[in-house]
């Protein structure tokens, strides 16, 4: 199961719509969260949650992020917690945290390009064939070990 739903609004946390704030919640942490355990309610022992959050988990290096970053976060508890309740069973959790990626949501060449190019230390954005390979990996024998992990594939964003 890869779970991969997600907003990002940001804004000064003084003046930000509190129902945007909500709906970030809604969509970037109740969402992931119910979609994981109705899967494993389901899904055979030995299975896999993958869950897309961001670098912005880890590391925040603008202003107007802070609300976008606390539900990113939140995936990283909620995968730990999951992969030591589901972990008898052999299902592993684990969170992918992109940075800038290619995307119609964030594309290189749009208006948050500019802020956040200075940031990385491989200077182009990522693609989206790099952030699935990973993902591949970790949905395959070969990560059968890895679980309760943050795998951030970011070009150095949050180095």
């Amino acid at each position: 199961m890869v779970v991969n739903a997600g907003v990002a609004m940001i804004g000064d946390p003084l003046t930000f719509d509190p129902d945007a704030v909500d709906r970030m919640i809604d969509i970037n942490v109740r969402a992931p969260y119910h979609a994981a355990v109705e899967a494993a309610r389901t899904m055979a022992d030995g299975g896999r949650i993958i869950v897309i959050g961001s670098v912005n988990g880890d590391a925040v290096p603008f202003a107007g992020a802070a609300a976008y970053a606390m539900t990113k976060s939140a995936l990283q508890g909620m995968a730990r917690g999951l992969a030591r309740d589901l972990g008898e069973r052999g299902i592993t959790v684990n969170v992918v945290q992109p940075g800038p990626v290619d995307t119609d949501m964030n594309p290189a060449d749009g208006e948050i390009a500019g802020m956040v190019m200075p940031f990385m230390a491989i200077k182009r954005y990522g693609k989206a064939d790099e952030i699935a390979g990973l993902t591949a990996y970790l949905a395959g024998p070969e990560a059968a070990y890895m679980t309760g992990a943050m795998h951030t594939i970011d070009g150095g964003f949050g180095a």
